[in-house]
């Protein structure tokens, strides 16, 4: 693969109890693709991004960076929204511009601007307890795009969530990687949302993680409900499921 930005090599996690998260992933992640990680819960899809975001140290293996990311280059969405429940959603929103030691005036007008991109604009003064769940995640992803990333991790983001507000949300980050480009990882255990993302899916087997299978999503960008209802969109979708049984067939 040509472009890479960062490289997986051998990698492995043990955590102090005993218990093997990964065990020997080798994986690539090429500059402005959207990579999604598929797979059973607790096969250690978490455990890569937090490797990579250098929040955890493997035990063995490396990440190897190709094109090394400056501080700020790196955006993070969890699986809960992990606001801040006493600052207004706009403080929570600037907060790694604070962090990063940019300007009030910029910070305020970039999380601002960032609010208002992901609809969040007359919401600006609210606290978290006065939003819905999806206007809490819009949020959260307002927060980790307000440094302009290059690569953005996002860990189950929107599996809490209800499926209509699900595939509005899905077809905002579309709409903004398309416009930016940067680098996407997507943690998932829904194939339907791998295939509707992806241009790239790896796909793991359960615990102790490895990658399966990889395989490339041949539908066309931008996305929209007549890619999701197609032929094409559900034949893929398929393969993809099927790829995921025989990974969980072989670690049986």
């Amino acid at each position: 693969m040509s472009g890479d930005l960062l490289r997986l090599s051998g990698l492995s996690l043990t955590y102090p109890n005993g218990t093997t998260a990964l065990d020997g992933v080798d994986l690539r992640v090429a500059e402005g693709e959207f990579l999604s990680l598929l797979g059973p819960s607790g096969c250690g899809k978490s455990s890569i991004l937090r490797l990579v975001a250098g929040l955890m140290t493997p035990t063995g293996g490396t990440v190897d960076w190709v094109r090394p990311l400056a501080r700020g280059d790196i955006g993070f969405v969890f699986q809960e929204p992990t606001l801040m429940p006493w600052a207004r959603i706009i403080d929570n929103v600037r907060l790694p511009l604070d962090l990063a030691g940019v300007a009030r005036a910029e910070a305020d007008e970039r999380a601002a601007d960032g609010l208002r991109r992901v609809g969040l604009g007359d919401f600006l003064r609210a606290f978290p307890r006065e939003l819905s769940g999806g206007m809490k995640m819009r949020a959260a992803l307002a927060r980790a795009l307000v440094t302009r990333p290059r690569l953005l991790l996002l860990d189950e983001p929107f599996a809490a969530l209800d499926e209509i507000t699900r595939l509005k949300l899905n077809d905002d980050l579309l709409a903004f990687w398309g416009r930016e480009r940067f680098t996407a990882v997507f943690v998932t255990h829904s194939v339907f949302e791998s295939v509707y993302l992806s241009g790239r899916i790896a796909v793991m087997g359960p615990r102790p993680g490895r990658v399966a299978a990889q395989m490339d999503v041949d539908l066309p960008y931008p996305r929209d409900l007549p890619v999701r209802t197609g032929a094409a969109y559900g034949a893929i979708c398929r393969e993809v499921s099927e790829r995921l049984h025989l990974a969980m067939g072989e670690a049986a």
